[in-house]
């Protein structure tokens, strides 16, 4: 099975299901919560594992029932924790999501433990041995992420950035990503007109492939565009399901995506097998 490296975040997800968000000042009623595991990078890695990738995962949890619980999630989802480390004295990450009746939800998010991911642990050669993608997100600081895509540059290996939650990339992890996946608010975020069609998200795609050299903009329910440096844009619809929860589908797109491009497959297909894991995923098959 191809290899996949996660490099990222691990939060102990507390849900809460309401009939609608909560608007400024306002205080919902909620119907019932219960805890999750997320993250984006353990989600991810997660996710990769599921669609048939060999999954590793670097990061940090603290030394608390949290990050025992996230721990024991991610070898259940068969991903390999060896290179996952426990931080004393700092609290494992955590997020607390409102979900309403439509299965759209919002989040907060609390750093903690994965603001203490060590840059050494990058440099541990087991950890790398055999990958051939590194799936990265911006839930962790960035000089983590840029001292993984140096690595993964030393080595050869294809980058692939999930750019969520969105902040400003410096241009030394621009030059180093290979592949970046963003949605329609992150693309916007990053300078694209309004992403409010394919037609549009096939031109965010067009304007961000001008620095980088591949770019996916997912545009939820409308489906995606993509762009190759070199190659015409390509948009694929998005399969027509019920919405049972939009949390974690982008997460699981990028496992699945990772896993196809891990295994040579073009960017057309990789993106189709990515999509369909997505829309599964949000009719919670």
């Amino acid at each position: 099975m191809p290899i996949v490296l996660t490099v990222g975040s691990l939060h102990y997800d507390i849900m809460v299901e309401a009939d609608h968000l909560p608007r400024k000042d306002e205080t919902a009623i909620g119907s019932r919560w219960y805890p999750k595991f997320g993250g984006k990078g353990g989600n991810q890695a997660v996710a990769a594992s599921k669609a048939g990738a060999t999954s590793r995962m670097i990061g940090a949890v603290g030394d608390d029932d949290f990050g025992r619980f996230l721990r024991q999630n991610l070898m259940a989802g068969g991903v390999d924790d060896r290179f996952i480390a426990t931080v004393p004295g700092v609290g494992s990450g955590m997020s607390v999501a409102i979900q309403d009746a439509d299965g759209d939800y919002a989040a907060t998010i609390v750093s903690g433990a994965n603001l203490h991911i060590s840059p050494a642990a990058l440099a541990d050669d087991v950890a790398w041995d055999g990958v051939k993608v590194l799936i990265l997100q911006n839930e962790v600081p960035e000089a983590i992420n840029l001292a993984a895509l140096a690595e993964a540059r030393r080595r050869g290996i294809c980058t692939l950035l999930n750019g969520a939650p969105f902040r400003a990339l410096g241009a030394g992890c621009a030059r180093l990503v290979d592949v970046l996946v963003v949605n329609a608010v992150e693309a916007e975020m990053m300078g694209t007109a309004p992403v409010d069609s394919l037609d549009a998200a096939a031109e965010a795609a067009t304007v961000l492939a001008l620095q980088f050299e591949t770019v996916i903009v997912t545009a939820g329910a409308k489906g995606l565009a993509a762009k190759r440096a070199g190659a015409t844009a390509l948009q694929l619809l998005a399969q027509k399901i019920d919405v049972v929860s939009s949390h974690g589908a982008g997460d699981a797109f990028i496992g699945t995506l990772a896993r196809q491009l891990a295994c040579g497959a073009r960017l057309e297909a990789s993106c189709h097998a990515a999509s369909v894991a997505a829309a599964r995923h949000v009719a919670g098959l």
